[in-house]
């Protein structure tokens, strides 16, 4: 189990900063800052969710790839769209083949299965596409580090376009067209797209194209706006960070979603409970997200595509029902395999700082989920195995003080694949590697982290008291949303709180519901999940952390506290 938090509190910004920005709340003011927003030009796009620069012709190779894909739908070349089983690959698949078929192209879109085919390109597929027919291959949330895969592909006589968002490897694949904005030749100024989100810049270079020189080909209007939903979608379950131009495309696509207008989100929100019109990105990232990701963890990613390219209520409620059924199922193995994956972690007397579990009897669609909740209950980079035969599919998680996608370059010679960010990666390995992988990894954990303290933080924006939350205050705070990785609710402390009254709540009194007061006596409704152990040793004044948030209970509409975390007071 890991120990208490220590919290960090961002340094007060220069008084010069406040004078600057004047017109803002000085908590709003603080925020910028703490999010590394100081520039007001930047600061001025960011509140008004403007654009500074959004010319997709910047990209490196995008105008070769959309001459050579107009070329193709004149031609009629049959084009396949290669995607990813993950929401970011499903919605990025979506957006490429809505674009391509509104061009009267003649395209198909292919989504690996995870258990049986993996993350990213591989030979077999290539070749099955390649007897269909198909004479150009569009990637999409894959495809930078498949190296052999890109030359079979040419070898084959295939036309490829690569649209990737993840870090390079050594070198770039032998494609007609390279499209990633992380490539160091690469001139476009937002580097942190999504999967979706770079797939959306090559939608609308072709469709801005298709406007201004149309082909005859041309099947339906489409516009940029209506493929926001997807963008959006894709970005906040891929966890990149939402400054900048992601900040722009999730509020935009948030207002898309919100309209009701894509039949297949509809029809998940239904699913889902939500109604058009409530949809926030914390909707998306728990409760959208885990229903589209379920499809590609223990079923067929297609259902989720097929979902997303519906073209009516009728084809999309059954399958929204299906994704709620298949999330249900999800949720119960992702308890089962953390319970034996922490089975084999603790049979160690020390922990060591990397946790290491493979298994015949995991299944691979939920082991990431499960090396995520070991690093949230144990503060270290955790990878779960799913052993399957001669090769094995393993996913891990990882901590701000270790690299895991630099550490999987590290020991790249036992890996057939792998792939991913600072925090979470994929691989797959052969199964007599096992071992030396594990002894491997660990050696790297040890080398790096040994001497760190191991124990979590909560990174909070500033220290106030509680006599200074309003209303007032909370509206300018929702100037900042959408909230996400990278731009965060926002996060407060106040100290010596008085706590007026608390008693456990939830089904085992796992939960923890107070009553705080503040220096003026005005009393604070709070809410603390998951933080039901403080019954019967909570003192009589605390020091709290928690994010501000709107609360409605039986028409009753009043701000709440959402506790993050309780110290004794310092």
């Amino acid at each position: 189990m890991i120990g208490e938090k220590q919290w960090r509190i961002a340094p007060r910004a220069p008084r010069r900063f406040f004078a600057q920005h004047a017109s803002l709340h000085p908590l709003v003011a603080q925020l910028l800052y703490n999010r590394g927003l100081v520039n007001p030009d930047e600061i001025a796009h960011f509140l008004r969710r403007t654009i500074p620069a959004d010319n997709p012709f910047l990209l490196r190779d995008m105008q070769t790839a959309v001459t050579l894909l107009r070329r193709a739908v004149t031609a009629h070349l049959p084009i396949a769209v290669y995607g990813d089983y993950d929401v970011d690959g499903i919605t990025a698949s979506a957006i490429m083949v809505e674009t391509l078929r509104s061009l009267g192209a003649q395209v198909e879109a292919y989504i690996p299965t995870r258990a049986g085919e993996g993350y990213g390109l591989n030979p077999a597929a290539i070749t099955a596409l390649a007897e269909k027919g198909v004479r150009v291959l569009v990637t999409v949330d894959c495809g930078i580090r498949s190296l052999p895969e890109i030359a079979l592909a040419r070898r084959l006589g295939m036309q490829v376009v690569i649209t990737d968002h993840h870090h390079l490897g050594e070198s770039l694949p032998a494609a007609n067209a390279v499209i990633n904005p992380r490539r160091p030749d690469c001139r476009y100024p937002f580097k942190d797209l999504a999967g979706a989100g770079v797939a959306f810049k090559l939608a609308q270079a072709l469709l801005r194209t298709n406007h201004q020189v149309p082909l005859k080909t041309t099947h339906a209007e489409l516009t940029e706006a209506s493929l926001l939903d997807l963008v959006a979608l894709g970005t906040v379950a891929d966890m990149v960070p939402l400054l900048g131009e992601n900040h722009v495309l999730v509020a935009r696509g948030l207002e898309q979603i919100n309209e009701g207008r894509r039949p297949g989100v509809a029809a998940l929100l239904s699913a889902s409970h939500v109604s058009p019109g409530q949809v926030t990105e914390h909707t998306i990232g728990y409760s959208l997200a885990p229903r589209i990701n379920a499809a590609g963890r223990i079923a067929d990613p297609a259902i989720a595509l097929r979902l997303l390219l519906a073209s009516d209520m009728s084809q999309a409620l059954p399958l929204a029902q299906q994704l709620d059924d298949l999330n249900k199922e999800r949720r119960e193995l992702t308890a089962t395999i953390q319970e034996q994956a922490q089975a084999i972690i603790t049979r160690r007397e020390v922990l060591p700082p990397l946790l290491f579990a493979a298994m015949r009897e995991f299944p691979s669609g939920v082991v990431g989920l499960a090396a995520s909740r070991l690093v949230d209950e144990y503060y270290r980079p955790a990878v779960v195995v799913a052993i399957q035969g001669e090769l094995s599919k393993g996913s891990a998680r990882s901590i701000p003080e270790f690299h895991i996608t630099k550490a999987l370059d590290e020991v790249a010679d036992l890996l057939m694949h792998h792939g991913g960010h600072a925090a979470a990666a994929g691989f797959t390995v052969r199964t007599e590697h096992l071992d030396t992988l594990q002894s491997r990894l660990h050696a790297l954990a040890h080398e790096q982290l040994s001497g760190l303290p191991l124990s979590p933080s909560l990174s909070l924006d500033a220290e106030v008291r509680l006599s200074e939350l309003s209303w007032e205050l909370f509206k300018a705070l929702e100037t900042l949303r959408p909230f996400g990785f990278g731009n965060p609710a926002p996060r407060f402390a106040s100290r010596s709180v008085l706590v007026r009254s608390h008693r456990a709540v939830g089904n085992a009194g796992q939960h923890l519901k107070l009553t705080l007061e503040d220096e003026q006596g005005r009393a604070w409704d709070a809410i603390a999940f998951r933080q039901g152990m403080w019954i019967g040793r909570l003192p009589r004044r605390i020091d709290v952390a928690y994010v501000l948030e709107r609360n409605e209970w039986r028409g009753r509409v009043t701000l709440q506290l959402k506790v993050l975390d309780i110290h004794h007071p310092t």
